[in-house]
């Protein structure tokens, strides 16, 4: 059974006092640097600081491979340092490891997984199908990865792909219930003053970016339109469109501030609170984050 997360930082607060605080070799973490470009382009103090929390993260993870897959310390630290990439500006680290307090396994394969779904119909006549996947974030439960995947990492960062972030951000999302493409948002999360006005702010960017999105896939897959740059998968729901957009965000952030401007501001209110602030100011909100406030406050807005 899974351990409940507050025995899970209970246990860990008590373990941080007896046990020496844990670390990653400079040398493999070099190699991992030079292996993914989107962390070598990171500042000095932000890989300082992905160091230690990828160590802890590590600390508190249990790693497995699938199918005789041996995962080493190399790929071990490579997959913690992508996975601890979402939470650099969240707080100190064992702060921000809490959003992923709810597992503690990571099931690593070495290549594509088959799955095996189950659909009803309208008639309830049910439907075997195989799926084939490259991770999987399980609500409560384990992380699954492909490692033919990670380990591409060039070509991927150029297309904005990245599976271990991908799955992880999901894990974020899920912190409040089933993923639905909106993380739990902090108090006064861009500058917002209540709750109902940071979704408010939230959706009213997400839900149009993510309607024109299914526009431009379906238009690419029916009709021969230009195929988006962002990966299509993200089409297929609101919480797959979140975490295909923070996969770009995160290793390709150039090219997919070209594409959704308006999501990249919003981004970075999130994973970077600290940043985003200093930058904007806290009352310096754009036109359209006042109005969505303001509609929130009067308590008219609506996802």
């Amino acid at each position: 059974p899974t351990m409940p997360p507050f025995l899970n930082r209970l246990w860990r607060s008590v373990r941080a006092t007896v046990a020496p605080v844990p670390d990653i070799s400079a040398e493999l973490w070099l190699q991992t640097l030079q292996r993914y470009p989107f962390l070598a382009r990171l500042s000095l103090p932000e890989q300082g600081k992905l160091r230690a929390l990828s160590a802890l993260f590590m600390d508190q993870k249990q790693f497995h491979g699938a199918h005789g897959l041996e995962v080493t310390d190399a790929m071990a630290i490579d997959i913690a340092a992508q996975a601890c990439l979402p939470l650099l500006h969240l707080g100190d680290a064992a702060k921000a490891l809490d959003w992923y307090d709810d597992f503690v396994t990571i099931v690593v394969h070495p290549g594509e997984a088959v799955a095996r779904r189950q659909m009803v119909d309208e008639a309830g006549v049910v439907h075997e199908h195989a799926q084939v996947l490259l991770g999987e974030a399980m609500e409560r439960g384990p992380v699954m990865l492909s490692w033919q995947h990670i380990a591409n990492a060039h070509e991927n960062t150029a297309r904005g792909h990245n599976v271990v972030v991908h799955e992880f951000v999901h894990k974020l999302d899920m912190q409040s219930g089933a993923a639905d493409g909106c993380p739990p948002l902090p108090a006064g999360v861009m500058g917002t003053r209540s709750d109902r006005a940071a979704h408010a702010l939230w959706w009213q960017a997400w839900q149009p970016a993510y309607d024109q999105f299914r526009e431009q896939v379906l238009i690419a897959q029916r009709f021969g339109g230009q195929t988006p740059w962002l990966d299509s998968y993200g089409a297929t729901a609101p919480a797959e469109f979140f975490a295909v957009a923070c996969e770009a965000y995160f290793v390709n952030r150039s090219r997919f501030a070209q594409e959704f401007p308006a999501l990249l501001v919003l981004l970075d209110g999130f994973f970077r609170p600290g940043v985003y602030m200093g930058e904007t100011g806290a009352g310096a909100k754009t036109e359209a984050e006042a109005e969505a406030e303001a509609e929130a406050e009067a308590g008219t807005a609506s996802r």
